[in-house]
């Protein structure tokens, strides 16, 4: 987490671990990564997760609501996948 310049997001959900990365001083946008373990080990027998990443762009609009403007896909979503492969491999 803190070698792709990560930290814990404040909340949880069961089965995954959450991590953010601000993109400036401000809370949003940030980048929002779930790491989840997966069922199936990986080459070797090594330990395999699915990492699903997306860039929040804002906070949610109404209170107790958990949706958000995010975008799961684009050249900003893409580099930066990219850029936490070549930091892990």
């Amino acid at each position: 987490m803190r070698q792709i310049g990560y930290m814990p997001s404040y909340f949880q959900n069961d089965g995954q671990f959450s991590i953010i990365k601000k993109v400036d001083r401000n809370d949003y946008p940030r980048f929002h990564l779930y790491i989840i373990k997966a069922q199936n080990e990986g080459r070797g027998g090594a330990k395999a997760y699915i990492f699903n990443l997306h860039l929040d762009q804002k906070k949610p609009s109404y209170e107790g609501q958990t949706g958000h403007s995010g975008e799961y896909e684009g050249g900003v979503v893409e580099a930066e996948a990219k850029r936490i492969k070549g930091l892990l491999m």
